[in-house]
C-alpha cells in the first residue's frame, strides 16, 4: 500500500536511510532538508522547524504533490555539545528549539489531516542520550527527553481516532554527528556497546519501517532503542 510519507531532516543520516526504506516499499516519499544538497530520488522541501510559517508551506506543497501526509517520521535535529558550565544559554535554547518546539510544529501540523482520516503513524526520532545521559550533552539529552513525554502525550490523544505515534531511540550511529566526535570519545562509547560497534542507518531505518507497518498496528506509545544492548532495559 502505498502511502504520503514526510521525513523531517532527510537529507543525510538516518533520516535519508529512513526516507530511502520508505520509498523502496512503494511509499510516495518527501523528505525536508535545511542545508546542503537536497537528495535524488525523492520530494526534497526546504524547511526550517524553527519557522511556523516554513513547516505549513512545506506541509503544503507535500500535499499538493503526494496527498495528505500519513506517515511522519520526525527527524529533524541538531547537537551543540560543551559541557554545562561551559553551555550558553543561546546553545541550550536553540537546541530545545530546533529538536522539540519543532517536533511539535510539523506534528501538530500533521495531526489535522490523521485525526481526519482516522489512521496514520507519527514516528518520532529522540536518542539513547535522553535515557542514559552523555557529558557534554545536557541540552541535546534535554530535547530528546522531551520528545519522549512528547509522544507518550500524542499516543493517548491520538488513540481514539486511530493514530499511532511511537519513538524510536538511537545510540551512537554511523553519521555525521558521530564523525564529529574526538576518536577518543567514540572510542570509549563503543567500548560500552555488548555488540561492539555502531549501529548504521539502515539499521534505524528498518526499526522505523516496522512502526510504520501494518505489523506494528497494536503498538502506540513506545520507545525502542536501537543502541547495540547500551541501554539494556532503559
Amino acid at each position: 500500500m502505498s502511502r504520503s510519507v514526510l521525513v523531517t531532516g532527510g537529507s543525510r543520516g538516518i533520516g535519508l536511510a529512513v526516507a530511502r526504506r520508505l520509498s523502496a516499499d512503494g511509499n510516495r516519499v518527501a523528505v525536508t532538508y535545511r542545508s546542503g544538497e537536497p537528495p535524488d530520488g525523492l520530494l526534497a522541501v526546504p524547511c526550517d522547524v524553527l519557522d511556523a510559517a516554513a513547516v505549513d508551506e512545506a506541509f503544503t506543497t507535500v500535499e499538493a504533490e503526494l496527498g495528505p501526509v500519513e506517515v511522519l517520521v520526525a527527524n529533524a535535529g541538531i547537537t551543540k555539545d560543551t559541557l554545562l558550565i561551559r553551555m550558553s544559554e543561546g546553545d541550550f535554547t536553540s537546541v530545545i528549539d530546533t529538536n522539540l518546539t519543532g517536533t511539535y510544529r510539523v506534528v501538530k501540523r500533521a495531526a489535522r489531516n490523521l485525526m481526519r482520516a482516522r489512521s496514520g503513524r507519527v514516528v518520532i526520532i529522540s536518542s539513547t542520550a535522553a535515557l542514559s545521559g552523555v557529558v557534554g550533552q545536557v541540552n541535546y539529552g534535554s530535547s530528546k527527553a522531551g520528545l519522549i513525554g512528547m509522544a507518550r502525550s500524542l499516543a493517548r490523544e491520538f488513540a481514539p481516532r486511530g493514530v499511532l505515534v511511537n519513538v524510536v531511540a538511537p545510540g551512537l550511529t554511523d553519521t555525521a554527528m558521530s564523525t564529529a566526535l574526538s576518536d577518543t570519545t567514540r572510542d570509549s562509547i563503543v567500548g560500552r556497546i555488548p555488540l561492539g560497534r555502531m549501529a548504521t542507518p539502515e539499521e534505524v531505518a528498518a526499526t522505523v519501517r516496522f512502526l510504520a507497518s501494518e505489523d506494528a498496528s497494536y503498538i502506540t506509545g513506545a520507545v525502542i532503542p536501537v543502541d547495540g544492548g547500551m541501554g539494556m532495559g532503559h
